[in-house]
């Protein structure tokens, strides 16, 4: 019933233009997909937790202070890939496997500064920047806001600390 429908409301030029569609689409393989989102993901963890060693063993970090430097080298990373345009063909490849929190992050914010940098920086890359990633961003502030108050409940209600 979901497909027709649908078609019901679709004229018939854009039903044309569906199966069109539809027979022209490269074939997705699902398991390659997967794997090699798992691996990409993984080989980008692998790089952070190379980052965060290099951190503790030659700058004396513990590994509690060696989390805030790796994720921002990460960063600068993802952001310099996004700028060179190496990170879209490579995420192309990975797939899901580049939505590693961090580096995403970074990538959709760089991508979103570039795509409006003519538009100049206040307006344009101040303004857009934050468009796709601000959801990202007012999330983590309120589930810290609400974690916060849960800790603080607990803690004033008598819990363990």
């Amino acid at each position: 019933m979901g497909n027709k429908a649908k078609n019901k409301k679709l004229t018939p030029t854009q039903i044309e233009y569906q199966t069109f569609a539809k027979a022209h689409e490269p074939p997705r393989s699902v398991i390659k997909n997967c794997l090699r989102a798992f691996f990409v993901g993984g080989a980008i963890c692998l790089l952070g937790q190379f980052i965060q060693k290099f951190f503790i063993t030659y700058f004396n970090f513990t590994e509690k202070t060696a989390g805030n430097p790796t994720v921002a080298v990460l960063i600068f990373i993802s952001a310099l890939l996004t700028g060179l345009g190496v990170y879209d063909k490579f995420s192309q490849y990975a797939g899901a496997g580049t939505a590693v929190p961090v580096t995403g992050f970074a990538n959709s914010i760089a991508s979103a500064a570039l795509e409006h940098k003519s538009e100049g920086f206040v307006l344009g890359v101040g303004g857009n920047m934050f468009k796709m990633a601000g959801c990202v961003i007012v999330f983590g502030v309120f589930a810290a806001f609400v974690i916060g108050l849960l800790k603080w409940a607990w803690t004033a209600l008598g819990g363990m600390s």
